[in-house]
């Protein structure tokens, strides 16, 4: 990596040209005009440019090359959310022409001093990201920098050789971590099918009544090898209660959240406490083999098996496992293929999809002998602990591509 003596910052307008985009409604169109596609702020992602939807614009001819987007420019969010904030990607010139609105940044290097793809590099780093939150000006939820701060904004600036030697690096981790999220995905359908296969449930099928109500079922299921049909509520337990989140023990405890459990994997994505989340309404009390389910949105398979004393939102259900049903297979049931189908059946009945207490504890599923509940959980398991290996090899490489980040920026001397 560069020495101290050659790693100096530089402001940004001094290694390349800095320009906002086109005003929509803010040119009328006279003259010879042409309707051209732009880039908006909902094209420019976290690191790459989405053109699934990309909309056009009338534009005087005159106005076209002061807009038009060149292979190698790096595009930048001004703001809004606090997540679109300096959110930014290089352009790759595949559409030709194309414009960009005036709420995303044109970013155009000299390339003989700065690479575009280093520079977007170092903007969604964590330095990077810390530049924009500071000078932003920010209201409830909402930020955003203007054309002379992001000029300002300091760069570091390595020889080019050592720019594309640390590009190239990156590069490399980024199509390992490739590999490696799509062998996760793979492995996560994997799981999907051999849950449904396992439960050997008829795909869920409920068929409705005559007066179109989805509980006045006969909830049709597979009784495969005999397996007896119980109803949820007669084998784990609903919650009765809730606590005050801003009391102890509760507050120092952590709150599960919707937000916080990935969907259709069961993956608790973040731990954080109650006093952390600033939370104020009531809770449940939750504790190790419980197994959560969020009753907003059920297609979204929110589900999770608790390995923690703490407490869960009242958007959740924590649902306590009796002696005829293990924690592991309960949380295979609910992840499932027949749940999920009878989840969303019984819960469009409001704006939003929401499954009460009532049709949660009339749910019937099928319900092997514990001996053999456990063999689903082994094999359930099994995935599940391929999916924490290759997580923990996804982290290891994310860490590698900060590091190479950080290594560059410990021997920062000067603006």
């Amino acid at each position: 990596m560069p020495d101290e003596k050659r790693l100096v910052y530089y402001r940004l307008d001094s290694l390349a040209d800095i320009s906002g985009g086109i005003a929509l409604g803010g040119i009328s169109p006279s003259g010879s005009s042409v309707e051209l596609p732009y880039l908006r702020v909902a094209n420019v992602q976290d690191g790459y440019i989405s053109t699934r939807n990309v909309k056009k614009i009338f534009i005087p001819m005159r106005l076209v090359e002061r807009f038009r987007l060149m292979p190698g420019d790096v595009l930048l969010t001004e703001g809004g959310d606090i997540d679109k904030l300096g959110r930014g990607a290089v352009w790759d010139g595949r559409i030709d022409p194309c414009l960009h609105q005036n709420h995303v940044f044109r970013v155009r290097c000299l390339e003989a001093k700065l690479l575009a793809e280093f520079l977007a590099l170092y903007m969604a780093s964590p330095e990077g990201k810390g530049y924009f939150l500071r000078i932003a000006k920010q209201t409830t939820n909402l930020a955003s920098i203007s054309s002379s701060q992001l000029s300002a904004m300091p760069i570091p600036c390595p020889p080019v050789a050592e720019q594309r030697r640390i590009v190239e690096m990156v590069s490399a981790v980024s199509r390992q971590e490739r590999v490696v999220k799509a062998s996760i995905a793979k492995l996560q359908n994997l799981k999907k099918g051999a849950i449904t296969d396992l439960l050997k449930a008829d795909s869920g099928k409920v068929s409705a009544g005559s007066n179109g109500d989805p509980k006045a079922n006969d909830h049709a299921i597979d009784r495969a090898e005999g397996w007896p049909i119980r109803r949820l509520i007669d084998v784990a337990d609903l919650p009765v209660g809730q606590v005050d989140p801003r009391s102890e023990p509760y507050r120092s405890r952590i709150l599960l959240a919707p937000d916080h459990v990935e969907p259709g994997t069961g993956k608790i994505l973040k731990r954080e406490t109650a006093e952390g989340q600033g939370a104020s309404s009531g809770k449940y009390e939750i504790q190790p083999g419980d197994v959560v389910f969020s009753k907003i949105r059920p297609a979204l398979r929110k589900v999770a098996l608790v390995d923690f004393i703490g407490i869960c939102s009242a958007d959740m259900y924590p649902l306590r496992p009796g002696k005829d049903i293990l924690s592991g297979f309960l949380f295979s049931t609910l992840l499932g293929e027949h749940f999920s189908r009878y989840a969303e059946n019984v819960s469009g009945r409001t704006g939003i999809p929401k499954v009460n207490r009532e049709d949660l504890a009339g749910f019937f599923l099928p319900l092997p002998p514990i001996k053999e509940q456990q063999r689903v959980v082994e094999i359930v398991d099994s995935f599940s602990d391929q999916e924490r290996s290759l997580d923990r090899e996804l982290a290891k490489l994310g860490n590698f591509k900060q590091g190479i980040v950080d290594e560059l920026l410990s021997s920062r001397v000067s603006f």
